[in-house]
């Protein structure tokens, strides 16, 4: 084990002085450092300074952070906490950039991206190497190579001219000389001096390097003021044609600071609008009893079976267009319903040989829960689902449509962006909405795009405004503010009241004094499935006072409608849609009657004395007398004619109607031909004989083979039982507790074995490589052990042939089995002696 007090050698040593608060918080926050989880702590600096991993972790950090790595990434290594201060704030120093940066460097210290005490802070080398400048990849400061860096393939009697014309006397190599105009070039006095005697186009050229590129292009004769820069090394050639910036020379003209613009302090949330925190929390459980109704509208328009499914899965264009027209809704709207059903488990493909899209046996069940449990349903389904609807009609990297149900909308980071924009507006005061702008630039700062995106085409951009709508259809916002039910969706802890100042007027010169709310101050982390079922019941009981209670009646009106000033209870719906068809909707729905719509009712079952009765029943206004002639006209005619099976029959009791058919010039593509008085038959089957006889304007009935009337209902076609799409992970998902427990300790173990130090005697151990000896040396170690209570180092393979190294104590050696306290797992195991490749006595100290 190293000394605490001795300055770690590596990254391996610095993660040994960690405790296990520290590594705790490392593999929380790189859960990729612990998948699977490493042998040692030598093997976990390892993975942590992998590509890979070390650009999942460079992405996840804010933007000022991400500044004090790429400044770092410039300075030498290893750098002082001074340097990195220096390129940080400039020679002027910046107060808000010097208060900001232990927050910054801690950060990278706790992901393990940067080791060592403040005067040896060392970044770690793959991240060096990813944000340090070359001629490909320039820095991300827009600074250039270092002198030395810029003159290595240079001839030393061209250095030696540029030293000399710099002013400085000759050296004896070019690596002297080189560092001789380094030090040159970072002394602020002499370097002014230098500049001063500089061309006024020479100062231009420069102004125009200083912040990047740093790169230009000179021709092969280049003009006065070029040359006076090029001879002084203020310019230096990095191939034909081409010239760089040295990186001392930017930071001077820079006054020292690697970056133009340090951001050490996120950009606010700006507010826009303020409004009564019950107006926000009424009008969000307006729009959540709208989104049930708009889901249950879209599933009960596919009961029968919905569209089919395209070859490569999903809707087609056209299915889209058409679910969009029947939901009254813009195409776009209509995607994100009908994926939030499918996150939801209430809508799936049937799997038959003509795939369909349907409802799931879960939609029946849903439809029985209260209204608020329904919507914390879909609340919760939105919050966490990896598809994003707003793709829908984009195309992927292959240049492929991308469509509603179908592949390639899983974006991992949706559910984060999603907490974190809903974070943003709870921390904002009650009844607040945000500016959209400024969320973006929050968002912006806290995950930088690193890369050439343009800012607002990004992806965490486009989900952050998806977002905002979103949550405004669904009900979590009103008027742009987070709810009351929506802030404990999050989780959010209850807000404080305190009396604020008199500011909305309830009414003409009427003034309140409106309760505000202080924000919570802690950071809201996302929750855990559990966490998130139970916050979203709570959010469901929490928005259920506020949903519109259920009518039992309407107001029939004289023109044939029928007024429902609210949402019906469910069996009046129910009823009142087969009856009538909907003819608007909005705060009150509008139905209306037809003869179809009568006959609708009539072929379900009911008679016309059923109908009147149930109007007289649910209207809160008179029967209007055309509607009860309507409903007599329609039962009169309604089964007059019967319709079997000859291929198919028509039979009448009055003959005159029968010669009225068979004179109809319409009916001539029914092919019918009398067999008796009061019974035509055709080839036709009954039901193209049943939709002809009605396109001519009768009103007939099927029949059964028994001649009973055959009662028509709507025919529920639900899925085989469905689960919902499993959301797509963005890498390891954070460990619990529990497991850093068990990763911290069984890393410790591992790191003992690897490092406690070893009896030569007895064992043949080489660099690290498991113990290996004889089975009969094994048994008697063993048993010595047991005997003396030591502690043995074992090389095991377990039943699946992977080699691994523990530390245990043991206790018992029987029947071909040891039976030990094993220090990597912290348990005591039982391991078969033939699985044990070797034995080693760990030294006493």
């Amino acid at each position: 084990m190293s000394n605490p007090a001795t300055p770690p050698r590596s990254l391996a040593e610095a993660l040994r002085a960690r405790d296990d608060a520290s590594l705790a918080l490392l593999l929380r926050a790189r859960p990729d450092l612990i998948t699977p989880v490493p042998t040692d702590l030598t093997q976990l600096a390892t993975r942590a300074g992998t590509r890979a991993s070390v650009l999942r972790a460079l992405e996840r950090l804010d933007r000022f952070a991400l500044q004090t790595a790429e400044a770092l990434a410039v300075t030498g290594d290893p750098a002082s906490y001074g340097e990195l201060l220096g390129l940080m704030a400039g020679d002027g120093g910046d107060p808000s950039v010097a208060a900001a940066l232990p927050r910054a460097l801690g950060t990278l210290r706790d992901q393990a991206l940067v080791w060592g005490d403040d005067d040896r802070l060392r970044l770690v080398r793959t991240a060096r190497e990813v944000l340090a400048p070359s001629p490909q990849y320039p820095s991300p400061t827009g600074l250039g190579p270092t002198v030395r860096e810029a003159t290595s393939g240079m001839s030393p009697g061209r250095i030696q001219e540029i030293v000399t014309t710099a002013g400085l006397p000759s050296t004896h190599d070019s690596v002297s000389a080189a560092d001789a105009l380094g030090r040159l070039f970072g002394h602020r006095k002499k370097m002014a001096k230098l500049l001063a005697a500089a061309p006024a186009e020479s100062r231009e050229v420069l102004s125009r390097l200083v912040w990047g590129p740093p790169y230009g292009q000179v021709t092969p004769e280049p003009a006065a003021h070029l040359r006076w820069l090029l001879d002084r090394g203020l310019l230096l050639p990095t191939a034909p044609g081409t010239v760089v910036l040295p990186r001392e020379v930017a930071l001077h003209l820079r006054e020292g600071r690697a970056h133009r613009e340090p951001e050490p302090v996120p950009p606010a949330v700006e507010p826009t609008a303020t409004h009564r925190p019950s107006v926000v929390d009424a009008t969000a459980a307006g729009q959540a009893y709208t989104a049930l109704a708009t889901v249950e509208e879209l599933l009960k328009d596919w009961d029968e079976g919905g569209p089919t499914v395209l070859r490569a899965g999903g809707l087609s264009v056209r299915d889209l267009k058409r679910t969009a027209v029947a939901l009254d809704l813009p195409e776009p709207v209509a995607a994100f319903w009908v994926e939030l059903a499918y996150a939801a488990g209430l809508l799936a493909s049937d799997g038959e040989a003509d795939e369909r899209y349907a409802a799931t046996p879960a939609y029946d069940e849903w439809l029985e829960r209260p209204p608020a449990e329904r919507w914390a349903q879909l609340a919760q389904a939105w919050l966490t689902a990896t598809r994003a609807s707003g793709l829908v009609g984009g195309r992927d990297a292959k240049d492929r449509a991308l469509s509603a149900l179908g592949p390639g909308l899983d974006r991992s980071a949706a559910p984060e962006v999603r907490h974190r924009v809903l974070t943003l507006l709870a921390g904002l005061p009650e009844g607040t909405a945000p500016v959209t702008a400024s969320v973006l630039a929050r968002l912006r700062w806290e995950r930088p795009l690193r890369g050439p995106q343009q800012q607002g085409d990004d992806l965490r951009g486009r989900l952050a405004r998806w977002t905002l709508s979103e949550a405004e259809l669904l009900g979590v916002t009103g008027r742009g503010a987070l709810s009351a039910h929506g802030r404990t969706l999050l989780g959010a802890p209850p807000l404080e009241p305190s009396v604020g100042k008199e500011q909305e007027a309830a009414g003409p010169g009427d003034k309140l004094p409106v309760v505000h709310h202080h924000r919570p101050a802690a950071v809201l982390e996302p929750l855990s499935p559990p966490e998130q079922a139970v916050a979203a019941a709570a959010a469901g009981r929490l928005l259920a006072p506020l949903l519109p209670e259920p009518l039992d009646h309407v107001l029939l009106q004289a023109d044939l409608t029928a007024v429902a000033p609210g949402p019906l209870q469910r069996p009046l719906a129910d009823a009142l849609g087969v009856l009538a068809d909907v003819e608007s909707k909005g705060g009150a729905t509008v139905y209306r009657f037809t003869p179809a719509s009568v006959r609708r009712a009539l072929d379900a079952g009911r008679t016309a004395t059923d109908l009147h009765a149930f109007l007289t029943t649910h209207s809160r206004t008179p029967v209007p007398q055309p509607l009860a002639y309507l409903i007599d006209d329609v039962a009169r005619r309604h089964g007059h004619l019967r319709v079997g099976a000859a291929s198919a029959y028509v039979r009448c009791d009055d003959d005159t109607v029968l010669n009225e058919i068979m004179a109809d010039k319409r009916a001539a593509g029914l092919r019918l031909r009398r067999l008796a008085p009061t019974v035509l038959a055709t080839q036709a089957d009954p039901a193209g004989l049943l939709e002809g006889l009605r396109a001519m304007g009768y009103a007939p009935a099927a029949e059964s083979a028994e001649g009973d009337v055959l009662i028509t209902r709507a025919h529920a076609h639900r899925t085989p039982p469905r689960t919902a799409p499993e959301p797509v992970p963005d890498g390891p998902p954070p460990p619990d507790g529990t497991l850093l427990a068990a990763a911290i300790r069984a890393v410790r173990a591992g790191d003992l074995a690897a490092t406690t130090p070893r009896k030569p005697a007895g064992s043949a151990v080489q660099g690290g490589e498991l113990p290996r000896t004889t089975p009969a040396e094994t048994l008697a170690t063993m048993q010595a052990a047991v005997l003396t209570g030591g502690t043995l180092w074992i090389g095991y393979v377990n039943a699946e042939g992977t080699a691994s190294q523990r530390v245990i104590a043991p206790i018992r050696v029987e029947g071909g089995f040891v039976t030990a306290y094993d220090h990597t797992a912290d348990e005591v195991r039982t391991y078969p002696l033939h699985r044990v490749t070797g034995v080693a006595e760990l030294a006493e100290d």
